[in-house]
């Protein structure tokens, strides 16, 4: 890993010799499976949680997109009061949907996009959300993020769902060394254990939504501090 990524205070405090490696990781996870005991679970793992339902568990994801979790509760359940089922979301009228998750961001892209989808998984599909990431990034408003989520947290198949969190808190340990999302996927498929696979995504985020935060984490309150080399950080609480 590159010292050039992390901040100047890192080499004071020995962060060249911290890092998250394989042989570090189970370590790691232990600490995040408590911290993620004691948090409230992102909105879509909370539904994934309750009910496996593959529509529901996309539907929620789309609408989470730039959206905080509470907006995205809220509208999910006027939207599944109205739609409770991928029949009845095809046949509804795309501004009775606009109107049912307002405010959640580009609810008026979203809108159509959900239309659009049911009807295609309805006519295409008899119904049934494909369970395979590359049928379901076909479908308008699908991102990589979003399909390996329905195929891990619905279907139950292996997957690594990377959003925000992932990608900035893996690159932070220097587990990785990426660029993009899409390239932070790659690698964790390559170096991640299998066995951590369907819940990496769920104890990064709430990680990252309540200690590691993007703007300024609160390292003096990690449970990771002694195997952090912060790369990157700038600014910490």
């Amino acid at each position: 890993m590159s010292t050039g990524r992390s901040g100047g205070s890192d080499r004071g405090r020995g962060g060249e010799n911290k890092g998250v490696d394989n042989r570090r990781l189970a370590h790691v996870i232990k600490r995040l499976r408590e911290h993620y005991a004691e948090q409230k679970a992102p909105i879509v793992t909370f539904i994934a949680e309750v009910t496996r339902e593959p529509y529901r568990v996309l539907t929620s994801c789309i609408l989470s997109l730039r959206t905080q979790d509470g907006t995205t509760t809220e509208a999910a359940k006027r939207l599944f009061a109205i739609a409770p089922d991928v029949e009845a979301l095809a046949g509804a009228d795309v501004g009775e949907i606009e109107r049912a998750i307002y405010p959640v961001g580009f609810y008026r892209t979203k809108a159509p996009q959900l239309v659009e989808m049911a009807r295609r998984i309805v006519d295409e599909f008899g119904g049934r959300v494909p369970d395979d990431i590359d049928t379901l990034l076909g479908f308008k408003g699908v991102g990589r993020k979003t399909a390996n989520l329905v195929v891990t947290a619905a279907y139950g198949k292996p997957g690594i769902c990377v959003d925000t969190h992932v990608h900035r808190i893996s690159n932070i340990w220097g587990y990785v060394d990426t660029k993009t999302p899409e390239q932070t996927e790659m690698a964790l498929r390559e170096k991640l254990p299998r066995r951590y696979w369907l819940e990496y995504n769920d104890l990064l985020v709430s990680f990252g939504q309540t200690l590691c935060k993007s703007l300024s984490p609160m390292c003096s309150r990690c449970p990771l501090e002694k195997w952090c080399p912060r790369l990157g950080v700038k600014r910490s609480r």
